[in-house]
């Protein structure tokens, strides 16, 4: 299986599109009725069905059992005969994914033609060991959810008392820390000591209950003593006043976090995470290859680009495993796709139980057609790593990283990987947000309208101004937001995290 390029990099505006000339279906780009009749590649196709926006359609007849083909490449099989003009979906169409799988390593002959190189360049906050933030705030973390309202009452006096000082102070609560075991206790524990590195963090308090499991001893031995100048720790059953000491080593924290400022630095600077969320069937022909275009202009300058959400690539694998740098990456990003169709099989769920409800009303009907339109989300960037959850990407160009596909978690864990702004796309629309700056990208014009107040970039224009005028506009929106412009979720409060929890409680 070789990549697919992004579509055309220019769309005239139409009401259906179909992205391959493999393709056996076509996309309504507005919703249609029985008997309108669409051009599809000057082709006239007079529908049979009512067909929504972002829903597919048939472009001649397909037999029960024959394989359905978006993307050029199959998204499943055929469970009964279908016309041409009549809608595709899960009424007739079905997944093909099973556990089992064969990769092979396949190269690329020839590396994909070099992307310019984007001249952006944002004011970001150098720090010690020569990363550099977008963001230069106190993060306030507990070990345990029996102190998490403690870091947010905590979190509030000091954001009052030191505004403009930093760019803010923000606790970010979890119910985890206690009665976990083993490889749980751990992922809990080495999630956070990740976030206490995070380079939009000029400092970090993390605060202790004293008798979690998650021990704050254990915690700092996962973080290097290089990077523990801006930490600081409390024991909130070791003092009498529990506020008053956090607010005193925040104080600290201030004085050190606010003697740094910005400065001008080039885009290789910048770690993007790329994320999606309640896609709709525009999601992979607006908002995801644009965002891959934006993964090329950053890798291609010499930045690093971060892609989770592995069960979300299950049906398009191969696609990644075959820009892998080496055998050794080859093999990691096998053994990483293996363990996540394990840990469903252990769990006895199917490994294609996606995509979710809201992703099915909005025209997505299988993991394979959902995972062929999620990787446009990491353009055409070599991978050059794959890291565990709560593992860092350190090399440039594009890092698998270990989490599952649930929104908050897995945005949670490109933070901790050290993501300095986050582009979240969807075409349903999700209020969300996270340490890291998290820029809303709908798939679709009526999303970006209707939910102004969540979407900080309208990817509809694509269908309409073309993938060349939506690269330049998003380009500026990302060197404005790395230089300190506020999203619609920092605007919004909406600043979460969610570990995974993968083990049993006590």
């Amino acid at each position: 299986m070789n990549p697919a390029p992004a579509p055309d990099t220019e769309m005239t505006p139409v009401s259906a599109l179909r992205i391959r000339p493999a393709d056996s279906v076509a996309t309504c780009l507005t919703d249609a009725a029985a008997g309108d009749r669409v051009m599809v590649d000057g082709i006239e196709i007079v529908l049979v069905d009512a067909v929504p926006r972002g829903h597919k359609f048939a472009l001649a007849a397909i037999g029960r059992g024959d394989t359905v083909v978006k993307y050029g490449f199959p998204i499943g099989v055929a469970t009964a005969d279908i016309a041409a003009g009549a809608h595709v979906h899960s009424h007739n169409l079905a997944t093909a994914l099973s556990g089992a799988d064969d990769y092979h390593y396949a190269p690329r002959d020839s590396a994909p033609p070099a992307p310019p190189i984007a001249t952006r360049r944002f004011a970001g906050y150098r720090r010690a060991d020569g990363r550099v933030g977008t963001r230069n705030e106190i993060w306030i973390l507990p070990t345990v959810g029996c102190v998490g309202n403690l870091a947010a009452r905590v979190a509030r006096i000091a954001d009052e008392r030191h505004g403009g000082r930093v760019d803010g102070v923000h606790a970010f609560k979890h119910p985890f820390g206690c009665s976990q075991l083993g490889d749980d206790l751990g992922h809990t524990r080495g999630l956070l000591a990740a976030l206490a590195q995070h380079p939009n963090a000029g400092g970090v308090l993390i605060v202790g209950l004293g008798c979690e499991s998650n021990q704050l001893g254990a915690l700092l031995d996962m973080i290097p003593p290089e990077r523990r100048a801006s930490i600081r720790t409390l024991s909130a059953q070791a003092v009498e006043d529990d506020v008053a000491a956090a607010l005193t080593l925040v104080d600290e924290l201030v004085d050190i976090a606010g003697a740094t400022t910005r400065s001008d630095v080039p885009l290789s600077a910048l770690t993007l995470g790329v994320k999606c969320g309640g896609s709709d069937g525009l999601s992979g022909l607006t908002a995801n290859p644009l965002v891959g275009r934006m993964a090329d202009a950053v890798a291609g300058a010499g930045g690093k680009v971060i892609l989770t959400e592995i069960p979300e690539i299950f049906g398009a694998e191969q696609m990644l495993m075959d820009r892998a740098v080496s055998h050794a990456v080859f093999d990691e990003t096998v053994t990483l796709v293996r363990s996540f169709k394990d840990y469903f099989i252990r769990h006895g769920e199917p490994v294609s139980e996606n995509p979710s409800p809201g992703n099915i009303a909005g025209g997505i009907t299988t993991l394979e057609e959902k995972s062929l339109g999620a990787v446009q989300k990491g353009g055409q960037v070599p991978v050059v790593d794959v890291r565990p959850y709560g593992g860092e990407a350190v090399l440039p160009g594009l890092t698998l990283l270990e989490a599952p596909g649930n929104d908050a978690v897995s945005s949670t864990a490109l933070t901790a990987a050290g993501a300095t702004m986050i582009l979240f796309t969807t075409g349903r629309g999700t209020p969300l947000g996270f340490p890291a700056p998290t820029l809303k990208i709908a798939s679709n014009h009526a999303l970006a309208e209707r939910k102004a107040g969540w979407i900080d970039f309208d990817a509809g224009q694509v269908l309409t101004e073309g993938f060349d005028a939506a690269s330049e506009a998003l380009l500026d929106l990302i060197a404005a937001t790395a230089s300190g412009a506020e999203t619609r979720a920092e605007a919004n409060e909406e600043r979460d995290i969610a570990i995974w929890k993968s083990g049993v409680t006590l």
